[in-house]
């Protein structure tokens, strides 16, 4: 039996500033932005109105007034670690070093929720060296991978939606 999870938070990680609104960075707010386009979804959905090492804050204020458990949030967000066009789903699990998810679990002093990692890592061109995340994070995402990032975000949502 394949159970998920019933979220009643679906909150996108990104950076708020023009300047990053279309970086590889930002694939949570590009999730988020995608899902309020086509979803039809009960669940509240936000994007994080902070800079991604502040993401706690803000994450923590919005569900401060709220019966909303960590358990029942999922994060979504970039993982320079998978690929473009993978992405996993965790539970209970670190930040791998995502700035992030460090604020977040730093703010709801927990790791005990949801997390749907999107990958944005190019694919090795052979003969070159692996690509360090800061050489491309930041950089404004191509029209092509913008389109596998959105096919990325929809496969994950059928995923997760599946019963």
């Amino acid at each position: 039996m394949n159970i998920r999870p019933k979220f009643k938070l679906i909150f996108g990680l990104g950076n708020p500033d023009k300047q990053y609104e279309s970086t590889y960075h930002n694939a949570g707010h590009l999730a988020i932005d995608l899902l309020e386009k086509t979803a039809e979804l009960s669940t509240k959905i936000s994007k994080s109105n902070t800079y991604m090492n502040e993401s706690g804050k803000a994450l923590k204020k919005l569900v401060k007034n709220t019966n909303i458990k960590p358990e029942e949030i999922l994060v979504i967000q970039d993982d320079s670690d998978l690929f473009l066009g993978d992405f996993k789903l965790s539970f209970n699990r670190g930040s791998a070093g995502h700035k992030g998810i460090e604020s977040i679990i730093r703010s709801l002093k927990t790791k005990v929720f949801w997390r749907l990692r999107i990958g944005i890592r190019p694919q090795p061109i052979k003969g070159r060296k692996r690509l360090r995340a800061e050489d491309f994070v930041l950089k404004k995402i191509s029209l092509k991978d913008k389109k596998m990032l959105q096919e990325t975000v929809k496969r994950a949502c059928a995923f997760l939606t599946r019963s």
